[in-house]
């Protein structure tokens, strides 16, 4: 009985912890990180490729696959279809994900704002409105 209370307290920590991480997520706080991003990217209605492509509808998407952007070798041949794991990893260190991208960006190291990141710029569809993929 004793192994079973405590497996239902580890299982209710758990949850919670998930929980609490996918709450973490700020919209307001990721457009504000966003601003890093805006020298090179835009996003949203009526986004244009800059010096990087455009990054409506990154959920999902290919690497290499905007129209109109002459991608790196490197980025084209990644592989990489772009979901919450991949950008995560990818924003920290660009260059050690994909090595010969074009990208000359530090990194973001801080995990919130990663996240925070994330949840601005994965509300963007395709056609830059917001809503999902």
């Amino acid at each position: 009985m004793k192994s079973l209370i405590i497996a239902a307290g580890v299982i209710v920590v758990s949850a919670s912890a998930a929980m609490t991480q996918a709450v973490a997520q700020d919209v307001a706080k990721g457009e504000i990180s966003f601003h890093k991003c805006l020298p090179c990217h835009s996003i949203g209605d009526g986004a244009e490729n800059k010096i990087g492509p455009e990054l409506n509808g990154l959920d999902g998407r290919h690497s290499g696959s905007v129209d109109g952007f002459d991608y790196s070798d490197a980025n084209k041949n990644s592989g990489i279809v772009w979901n919450e794991a991949k950008f995560k990893e990818y924003i920290q260190d660009p260059r050690g994900v994909v090595p010969g991208t074009k990208m000359i960006f530090a990194g973001i190291k801080n995990p919130q704002e990663i996240n925070d990141l994330w949840a601005y710029v994965s509300q963007f569809k395709a056609d830059g409105s917001i809503g999902g993929k």
